[in-house]
């Protein structure tokens, strides 16, 4: 059982590691390279990053191929991951603006902080 749960946090978080790159591939496109509003290139980041994470995530992880549950799982993926976008944007607004802590690093931290909270509620329930 724990070994079970070990290896799906293991695969978890390789997808994540994708995700990462697709996220802060595009939020540094968005803010430095088009000049997009913070809060705005990181969500938008972090929204496609959701995508490519669920499909990976379904199939690899959780090992669900097909099935009509799809689309239900996709926006409780979603629903998770909203949750997690406004703990990293919160995270980052107190890291920021707060503590002075420069944009990328608060980054780094809120996506360890939040990977944390998307693995529990994707395993509980999205994919239960």
């Amino acid at each position: 059982m724990y070994y079970e749960l070990f290896l799906k946090l293991i695969k978890f978080g390789i997808v994540g590691v994708s995700g990462l790159c697709v996220d802060m591939g595009l939020t540094y496109l968005l803010k430095e390279k088009l000049g997009a509003n913070k809060y705005v290139s990181s969500s938008i980041g972090f929204a496609c990053a959701l995508t490519t994470n669920f499909i990976l995530n379904r199939i690899w992880t959780f090992g669900l191929i097909g099935g009509a549950d799809f689309w239900v799982q996709y926006l409780k993926f979603w629903g998770v991951g909203i949750v997690g976008l406004g703990f990293t944007n919160l995270i980052l607004y107190i890291c920021t603006e707060r503590l002075d802590i420069k944009f990328y690093t608060s980054k780094m931290i809120a996506i360890v902080i939040v990977f944390f909270w998307n693995f529990a509620g994707n395993m509980l329930f999205t994919f239960k």
